[in-house]
């Protein structure tokens, strides 16, 4: 049950913490004062509140009993209930009793979406703590191993919303700070157009699928074009790949590209680097590793070649060889897709003339390749054949702005168009 009361004072200061048992919150009531003590450890931000303010206090949280779970509790909030959604802020103070219509206000998380909740890259324990604060998991930004959510980025996500001050009348859900609302998909029965066939998606399609979204919808994406001319560098490949033939390495042209974003890497330092959790500071990377998507029959994959800086030609191209076919064999261990700073997502042999790519979150930057092609290209006044690689590089426009990427893809065009800087021995 429900009833009101007047907080006479609080034992607690905003943001400590606090253990099953401790008092909060001196509360007194028509019939008697008391005191409210939480079911579990937790942040009291919740609790804080102005000293003689009216707010409803509920005997749930006496009666809750303390969490199963030593790990889950720490931020378990006062009265949690497995079995009844939990307000993440007290209301505000209600008006003098005598008033019509006074409601208070409360701040509640949306509603579960169930079906994405299933499939939400979450462990069973994790799974259970979201529940237990009522928690959609689809709304929270994993960023574990793989953008695995963890339990502090479920205690992250409820802090934010308990500090939101975005409460609405009549518990309407409110968002947190830079939260997109999006509109649920409608469900609809396409098998009353026709026959209709389930295909469930793959492993890998289940677990980038979210990670991919969280990225698109975190980040303020913006893609620049630019174009090279690499009729110089597939020369000096021809020439030297039959000596890496020899050696055992086919040497592609993604080797050369991942060189010269070494190069253009090292020019832009702010290219590798990564925002830190609060979105205040750029964690500027003294290490080098660069990953590349391999298209596999189970789907997408992101290899990373480490500490590519230190590696010449041969070695990049060697390294390349290695892990595509491990992607292709399934044989890919989790620290072959770990500590990448900056992604290369080549489509060219495939086609293609230009496309997006989604950042790889946390990196900052993703450049995207496309089928090169013989154009002709005005100079000295005639049109000559020139072979012309399209590059894609999409930004997040909270580190990078467009002169600077502009710059960046400028560097590497200019880089790939002369492949002696690429070919050299690494110091």
């Amino acid at each position: 049950s429900t009833a009101s009361g007047v907080i006479e004072k609080v034992h607690v200061a905003k943001g400590g913490k606090v253990s099953a048992g401790d008092l909060i919150a001196t509360v007194r009531s028509e019939a008697a004062p008391e005191s409210e003590a939480p079911a579990a450890r937790a942040t009291p931000a919740a609790a804080v509140a102005p000293a003689a303010a009216v707010a409803p206090v509920s005997s749930a949280a006496h009666a809750a009993p303390p969490s199963r779970e030593p790990s889950h509790a720490s931020t378990a909030p006062a009265a949690v209930s497995a079995a009844a959604r939990p307000a993440l802020a007290p209301a505000p103070a209600e008006a003098p009793r005598g008033q019509p219509g006074a409601t208070p206000t409360r701040v509640e998380l949306p509603p579960i979406n169930e079906p994405g909740f299933s499939r939400a890259h979450a462990g069973p324990s994790v799974r259970k703590f979201a529940r237990e604060l009522g928690v959609d998991l689809t709304r929270v930004a994993g960023h574990g191993f793989k953008g695995r959510i963890t339990h502090d980025d479920v205690k992250a996500f409820v802090k934010t919303a308990l500090g939101s001050g975005t409460a609405t009348a009549g518990g309407a859900p409110a968002a947190a700070p830079g939260a997109v609302a999006l509109p649920a998909i409608p469900a609809v029965d396409f098998s009353q157009f026709g026959p209709t066939e389930v295909k469930p998606l793959s492993r890998i399609q289940r677990i980038s699928g979210p990670r991919l979204h969280a990225s698109w919808v975190n980040i303020p994406h913006v893609t620049q074009f630019d174009e090279a001319d690499i009729t110089g560098l597939e020369e000096t490949r021809t020439k030297l790949k039959d000596k890496a033939s020899q050696a055992g390495i086919k040497l592609t042209p993604l080797a050369f590209v991942m060189r010269a974003c070494v190069k253009a890497l090292q020019e832009f330092p702010q290219f590798n680097a990564s925002l830190d959790a609060s979105g205040a500071n750029l964690i500027l990377k003294k290490y080098l590793n660069i990953g590349f998507a391999a298209d596999t029959p189970n789907g997408l994959v992101v290899p990373v070649v480490r500490e590519a800086n230190r590696k010449d030609i041969y070695e990049l191209a060697r390294h390349l060889g290695e892990l595509a076919d491990k992607a292709r064999a399934g044989k890919l261990s989790p620290g072959d897709m770990q500590g990448g700073c900056f992604t290369i997502s080549s489509l060219g042999g495939i086609g293609g003339t230009a496309f997006t790519p989604i950042i790889n979150a946390p990196e900052v930057a993703i450049l995207g390749v496309s089928r090169s092609a013989m154009r002709p290209v005005y100079r000295d006044g005639a049109f000559v054949p020139r072979l012309i690689l399209p590059l894609s590089l999409s930004y997040d426009h909270r580190v990078i702005d467009g002169a600077t990427a502009t710059r960046f893809t400028t560097f590497l065009t200019q880089t790939l168009a002369d492949p002696r800087g690429l070919t050299e021995a690494v110091p």
